[in-house]
């Protein structure tokens, strides 16, 4: 059980490297599919702002793709072209404000690009959608297998295509230094592309990018080297990992333990544990979508892989995120679809856990507010008793 004498864990300032967080809150990145060409918009800063103020202490957009093809949908956000910087600045900037931190999620959809959005079930698009405007295009991969039926099969890369993507990496990588984010995760989950890489259900390859465990996760350390070496040193890079496949899958939690001891070995500061995204036929179940899922992926992974790591996934109630920080399953703990749900849930969480000024986890123009009408509620004249009905009865006159 938590001290409520001290303050809670949760709200206990963490260091990773040069940045520093107000608490242990996170917004996990929720694709929106409200995208212009990549770049963000007015819902984007209505959609963060509003995160920002509720009292995270750091903040991520949404997946977040290195090249235009790299999108699972037209609508998907990316961060491909120099003209995306000033789009995203707009963003950090206000959150810096807020006293959050910004943070952006690189990603490449790899095979599962070329479909609808979210709200029409990732629908594959067909040459149809082309006379709207939206022509499909084929997806990359490590072997040209289908995750779901595709206009095209996705292409099997070859040296030159991964040269190429690792390219788009890094100029992503720099843009989202020169946007203004303060950390950055790899995402190497969800069946995107360097999850395709990693899982035998979707690396057939036969070079030194497949066969064995080893050379399935070349891929991925080439990014997390690539994406490290262009990221400033005294910033955080975090990689998101499914710790197991879907159901049938064949990677595992043994997988993302070895994975997580490479990672580090690379200057990866924190390991991200979520799970799912591609299927096979083995006996592998579907991951229960049960309270904290996720938390017992990053316990292990923490403990023998000796990596930060970040609880995810059925995390909904203040006393459940203090508890997975107390128990050190986990260093972070993030929230998703929580915070679409209440944006205000850290301050919230705050004032339930006693922290110290819980109002003080949101910005001064409601913190000022919140704090002034406690005050209120303790003058002596909103105590009841004689003093106050005589008030009433001067203002309202006698009942």
């Amino acid at each position: 059980m938590t001290d409520t004498k001290q303050q809670p864990l949760l709200f206990t300032p963490i260091t990773i490297r040069g940045v520093t967080s107000k608490n242990r809150i996170v917004v996990s990145p929720m694709c929106q599919y409200n995208s212009d060409d990549g770049g963000p918009g007015d819902w984007q800063m209505m959609h963060l702002g509003r995160l920002a103020v509720g009292g995270a202490g750091i903040v991520f957009g949404e997946e977040t793709a290195v090249e235009a093809i790299g999108r699972k949908t037209y609508k998907c956000a990316g961060i491909y072209d120099d003209k995306h910087i000033p789009q995203y600045r707009k963003l950090t900037d206000f959150i810096k404000e807020q006293d959050a931190i910004p943070a952006i999620q690189l990603g490449h959809a790899g095979r599962k690009a070329s479909c609808h959005t979210a709200t029409q079930d990732w629908r594959p698009l067909t040459d149809e959608d082309a006379k709207d405007g939206l022509a499909p295009w084929q997806g990359l991969a490590p072997s040209a297998l289908d995750h779901l039926p595709r206009r095209f099969t996705p292409k099997a890369m070859d040296r030159d295509d991964i040269r190429h993507n690792l390219d788009a990496w890094r100029e992503a990588t720099r843009r989202s230094m020169d946007a203004g984010f303060d950390i950055l995760e790899i995402h190497g989950a969800h069946g995107y592309l360097i999850h395709q890489f990693l899982s035998p259900v979707s690396n057939h390859r036969n070079d030194a990018y497949g066969g064995d465990r080893q050379g399935r996760m070349r891929f991925a350390l080439e990014v997390a080297e690539v994406v490290r070496d262009a990221w400033p040193k005294d910033k955080p890079l975090f990689f998101r990992v499914s710790s197991v496949d879907g159901q049938g899958g064949l990677w595992d939690l043994d997988d993302t333990v070895a994975l997580s001891k490479e990672l580090k070995d690379r200057d990866i500061d924190l390991i991200d544990c979520s799970s799912g995204g591609i299927f096979g036929d083995s006996e592998m179940p579907m991951v229960p979508r049960i309270e904290q899922f996720q938390a017992g992926f990053a316990e292990r992974v923490r403990r023998e892989a000796g990596i930060m790591t970040i609880a995810v996934g059925g995390i909904t109630e203040a006393r459940q995120a203090e508890n997975i920080l107390q128990d050190g399953r986990a260093d972070l703990v993030a929230l998703a679809r929580e915070f679409l749900w209440n944006a205000d849930w850290a301050a919230h969480a705050a004032k339930e856990l006693h922290a110290t000024d819980p109002y003080g986890q949101m910005p001064h123009e409601y913190a000022y507010r919140l704090r002034q009408r406690e005050k209120q509620k303790e003058m002596p004249i909103n105590q009841g008793g004689a003093e106050t009905q005589a008030a009433y009865q001067k203002i309202f006159g006698p009942e």
